[in-house]
């Protein structure tokens, strides 16, 4: 049963597991892995040791520990592991003490909003819009660093969208609000990376409701045909956190194209906002 369960961990899992009991030699290396795990995926185990500072046997010993039969087997694994999005798969010991000048962040987020937008056409965004405008009701989710974004965008239509909602709310479960989708509904997904074990599920059910799916993702996540529309924003970035500006202009592009869609209605409704907030003095 330990031996099973041990195989089926996570790279970086094994690592964090055996790191207390290793010898200095090893744990530099264990230590050394956990903070750029990247690494071992990358290169050789001679460049491996030169990089973390000990020796070639030392490698051997340590991937053996971790219940690989050879290095290539555990930089397999290690490759795989990357892909979920970890930016600790991403950071490089050659960076982590270099500074990025802020004009390489501003570099970067113009190059993400560029290459987003140059894969998003018109057409989708106001296929997008018309949408949102005629459903019976627009659900919004995100989880983990999504949901930020979820609330944003809910926050922003509910100015022009009067039944508009971000889920779940505290202490809900996303079911009790999935069993009331249905096909005159619009669900507005953020799947950014990382994504919860259970983004998989979520998708198939509201897919399966019949309400259309627009799901807003990173550039890694793979093109989903059940959805209505993935739109993929680019969050590449200097530094060891992703960046997020195109998911932020995206969610601007999509609520003033509403507002401007729904017109006079849209008018009626904000000058009603308005005229509440100044009665009320909320502002």
């Amino acid at each position: 049963m330990k031996e099973n369960a041990h195989k089926d961990a996570s790279f970086l899992a094994r690592v964090r597991r055996i790191l207390p009991d290793l010898h200095p030699a090893e744990r530099r290396l264990g230590e050394f892995v956990c903070d750029f795990p990247g690494e071992l995926a990358s290169y050789s185990g001679y460049e491996l040791a030169n990089l973390a500072q000990v020796s070639n046997a030392t490698v051997s010993r340590f991937v053996r520990r971790l219940g690989y039969r050879n290095y290539e087997e555990a930089r397999r694994h290690a490759r795989a592991e990357g892909q979920s999005g970890s930016r600790l798969f991403l950071t490089r010991s050659t960076d982590a003490a270099a500074v990025q000048s802020s004009k390489a962040h501003v570099a970067q987020g113009i190059a993400n909003l560029e290459a987003t937008f140059l894969a998003i056409g018109d057409r989708q965004i106001e296929a997008v819009v018309a949408a949102i405008l005629k459903a019976r009701k627009v659900w919004v989710a995100g989880f983990r660093s999504s949901h930020p974004f979820a609330g944003y965008l809910q926050w922003q239509m509910t100015q022009v969208i009067e039944n508009i909602v971000a889920i779940p709310g505290g202490g809900q479960t996303l079911g009790e609000h999935l069993v009331s989708l249905t096909s005159k509904d619009v669900v507005i997904f953020f799947g950014l990376r990382r994504r919860v074990a259970g983004t998989e599920a979520m998708l198939s059910a509201i897919e399966q409701s019949g309400a259309k799916l627009l799901y807003i993702t990173d550039e890694g996540a793979k093109v989903r045909p059940g959805a209505t529309w993935h739109l993929r924003c680019q969050t590449l970035a200097p530094g060891s956190l992703f960046n997020h500006v195109a998911v932020m202009a995206l969610c601007h592009l999509i609520a003033t194209r509403t507002i401007e869609r729904a017109g006079a209605v849209a008018r009626r409704r904000l000058r009603g906002i308005e005229a509440l907030n100044d009665s009320l003095g909320e502002l």
